[in-house]
């Protein structure tokens, strides 16, 4: 019984743990090794080899039912009928699980004694443990122990009887694999980022009948060139005008060239591309104020732009 254990052992071991586990019908052979309880033996041996075929269904995974008829191939006169239930613990991870396996047996068992041929038929609940591996897509191994108690039958007292068993077992079913749910990650809105809007305005006066930008208005124009190299995708216009002193085609011309100055000051000193900046001269012909005084000329005198941008507030 010793080399058999021995044997069970290094059999589950190099059983591969590759395949799934199976559901529906199957069947397969086994072989079982009883010993016998002393009370019962007839014909001197106290083990008994049996062969068995065996038909079931797996069911859920977990569960099975099965029916399986033995007959003895050497030791004890042996002719056993099974019905057993089994279950596995623990998840399905394509390799080794353990299970339960308990039921009936139902012995009818022949032999010589003081030269009468005796029979004797048993009642038996039968439990024990094992272990199974799937190791085709349809072929299961299952090795496990198991130990019997006479319920019912010939003989006086309480008889128990132990097996150990191996058997394959062939399902008909092919695996369905598991269906893998996936998570979907669950995206957390998104903050919209605070904006603000901004508005630049320039506005550059200049001297009687005179084109030159004046320094004093360096601060305003590196203003406009800093929004500028920032927001890139923004565009400057540019509006030139003159007082009413003068002809008009000479106050059209004058206006040109006051904002073409403007212009250019704004590339050459601060690098911003020209054509991102448009102008035009409107002449005399657009005045904000009164061109009867010395102070409403002056104003009048000028070039103007307005720059409007949102910017991310940090």
């Amino acid at each position: 019984m010793k080399k058999l254990l021995i044997a069970v052992g290094g059999l589950m071991l190099a059983v591969s743990m590759s395949a799934q586990s199976q559901e529906g019908l199957y069947l397969g052979p086994s072989l079982s090794y009883y010993y016998l309880d002393s009370d019962r033996v007839v014909s001197g041996h106290d083990e008994a080899g049996v062969l068995s075929f065996n038909i079931g269904y797996r069911f859920f995974n977990d569960w099975a039912l099965e029916a399986s008829y033995g007959s003895d191939i050497a030791g004890e006169d042996i002719d056993i009928a099974q019905l057993n239930a089994y279950y596995w613990f623990g998840e399905d991870d394509g390799g080794w699980r353990t299970y339960a396996v308990g039921g009936y047996a139902y012995y009818d068992r022949e032999g010589e004694k003081n030269l009468q041929i005796e029979e004797e038929y048993t009642h038996q609940l039968q439990a024990g443990l094992g272990m199974s591996n799937m190791i085709t897509p349809q072929w299961e191994f299952r090795g496990d122990v198991r130990v019997l108690n006479k319920i019912r039958g010939e003989g006086k007292g309480s008889m128990w009887d132990a097996s150990v068993n191996l058997g394959m077992r062939y399902y008909f079913n092919k695996p369905v694999a598991p269906v893998v749910v996936v998570p979907v990650p669950v995206r957390e809105p998104e903050m919209e980022p605070e904006t603000r809007t901004l508005t630049i305005k320039l506005n550059v006066e200049f001297e009687f009948d005179k084109a030159d930008v004046l320094a004093v208005y360096g601060d305003e124009l590196e203003a406009v060139a800093n929004a500028m190299k920032v927001h890139e995708d923004i565009t400057l216009e540019l509006e030139g005008h003159t007082d009413s002193r003068g002809e008009e085609g000479y106050n059209q011309d004058l206006s040109q060239r006051r904002v073409d100055a403007v212009k250019a000051r704004i590339h050459e000193e601060y690098g911003i591309d020209v054509s991102r900046i448009t102008t035009t001269g409107y002449g005399e012909s657009r005045p904000v104020a009164d061109n009867d005084t010395d102070e409403g000329r002056a104003r009048n005198r000028r070039v103007v732009g307005e720059m409007t941008f949102t910017e991310v507030v940090k």
